[in-house]
């Protein structure tokens, strides 16, 4: 009996040294005092169309508080798919005061939406179809993967590892991006309708989308549904709201961190993408330093949490 308790005591000591990372909620705000840096991109897009990023925030932000519709619609494709409309917001305003201009009402996106209605895309590179190229033996790993979102995280993991930069059989791959390489004809870091949802993102969360909004499932043989998809407003903003969806979930998951306080965080993601890896990286910082280390905001996660009060206020 005294060895059997001996042992015991030992077990639990053993067990309660063990740090135990429960899931942490993050808190609101920013982590930095001043706003990082903006891409010089972003920076000189803005200057070549002789505007600010102030003037762009406040056409966007008129949008939001002038269009009753959007502002429905945000609220209700935010609750199906279980999230604060506050994060869709953040994500909109983000992508219209520093990547593109706000159109002045919700009807224009359709008529943009309208003029992409027939054109002929395809998803390629160097003359090869993105659906040829991850026939290729190194894609064999992502087979059978359940969904389209381990699915396409697979296939750029493996574009990463195996293709990004390199020569393979004599042919060499940029060093950039999947999405900049196959997924977008017209130039690289195009994005689209009101969400500027790039395809890759798309097709990453159509099996979401398809699930809770019960639009049809993309095919990246079929390039003209993808972009019919994200430029019309309706759909768009499903693609939104499954995006900061699957950054929150993969935080949790991965990392232990509900991120779902702070809209700067999710508006961080979704700028930048990529939330899985992020996410993984970040709980790996965590495990190495034995405490937490908080998720940063970016340059424009940063403005949506400086500007949280006013844009509280369109809801």
């Amino acid at each position: 009996m005294r060895r059997l308790l001996t042992s015991l005591l030992i077990a639990t000591a053993v067990l309660t040294s063990v740090p135990a990372f429960a899931m942490q909620v993050v808190p609101p705000g920013n982590r930095h005092a001043e706003q990082p840096d903006v891409p010089g991109a972003s920076v000189r897009r803005t200057k070549g169309t002789k505007t600010s990023f102030d003037r762009k925030y406040e056409k966007v932000h008129d949008l939001l508080a002038s269009d009753h519709e959007l502002m429905a619609k945000i609220k209700k494709v935010s609750a199906a798919y279980g999230i604060d409309p506050i994060h869709v917001i953040g994500a909109i305003v983000g992508e219209h005061t520093y990547n593109v201009d706000a159109y002045d009402r919700l009807q224009s996106y359709y008529v943009k939406a309208a003029s992409y209605a027939g054109e002929s895309f395809r998803f390629a590179y160097n003359g090869e179809d993105v659906d040829d190229f991850i026939k290729r033996p190194q894609f064999a790993k992502c087979n059978g993967k359940g969904d389209s979102y381990t699915l396409w995280s697979c296939r750029e993991d493996v574009w990463e590892s195996d293709f990004r930069g390199k020569t393979v059989g004599g042919e060499s791959f940029p060093n950039n991006r999947f999405s900049a390489v196959f997924f977008q004809p017209f130039y690289a870091g195009q994005t689209f309708g009101l969400g500027q949802i790039n395809p890759l993102t798309a097709l990453m969360l159509s099996d979401l989308v398809s699930k809770v909004s019960g639009y049809e499932k993309l095919n990246e043989k079929d390039a003209g549904a993808v972009y019919k998809a994200i430029m019309e407003p309706d759909v768009s903003l499903a693609f939104v709201a499954a995006s900061i969806r699957r950054s929150i979930d993969d935080y949790k998951q991965i990392a232990d961190m509900d991120i779902s306080k702070n809209p700067g965080l999710t508006a961080t993601l979704y700028n930048v993408g990529n939330s899985r890896q992020r996410a993984a990286a970040l709980a790996a910082k965590n495990r190495a330093s034995g405490e937490n280390v908080w998720p940063e905001e970016n340059y424009y996660g940063w403005l949506v949490n400086d500007k949280l009060d006013e844009l509280e206020r369109l809801l």
